[in-house]
């Protein structure tokens, strides 16, 4: 999770989201904009705003104290995340892009992330994760929503005409 925070030292709503923030134990970069005339002005092109605080989670950018969404934003950034792009194997067979009309096809790995590290390449199709078949996207982003970040689980996909499996930690 990437978040920083544009302050000014005199801005009682910038000490607030401090405390919030240090309350959860979210790390975060602070930025006083009152002494770096380019980070004010990152600042505006982020937000829109000239004002502060503005807190800046995972590319989302939350105008003054807003502890709500703040609140949304930490939780978002902080459920596992698989980082591929998929669609239901059923529509991409229909396409004639996959021979396999069960599981969720991959269609983008992103670098770095937990598909990534697990091997998946694109055009494999996943058909089991966390020992739970995967019958479409949907199925597979409910699973992926009960697991927990850095947790171990099996991963089973088929690559060509082979089935094959894996462990996955997201």
């Amino acid at each position: 999770m990437d978040v920083t925070l544009y302050t000014t030292p005199t801005c009682p709503y910038c000490h607030q989201v401090k405390g919030f923030l240090s309350q959860r134990e979210v790390s975060f970069k602070e930025v006083d904009v009152s002494r770096d005339p380019q980070a004010a002005a990152e600042m505006v092109r982020i937000s829109g705003q000239r004002g502060v605080p503005v807190t800046v989670v995972d590319g989302e950018a939350v105008v003054g104290y807003d502890p709500r969404r703040l609140e949304q934003l930490l939780q978002r950034s902080q459920r596992p995340k698989l980082g591929a792009a998929v669609a239901d194997a059923a529509k991409m067979a229909d396409q004639g892009r996959s021979s396999i009309a069960r599981g969720v096809y991959v269609g983008r790995v992103r670098d770095g992330s937990a598909a990534a590290r697990a091997g998946l390449q694109v055009g494999d199709v996943i058909t089991s994760l966390a020992n739970r078949p995967v019958e479409d996207a949907s199925e597979l982003e409910q699973i992926v929503s009960r697991l927990r970040t850095g947790q171990r689980v099996s991963l089973t996909y088929v690559r060509g005409e082979q089935e094959q499996q894996t462990t996955l930690r997201l």
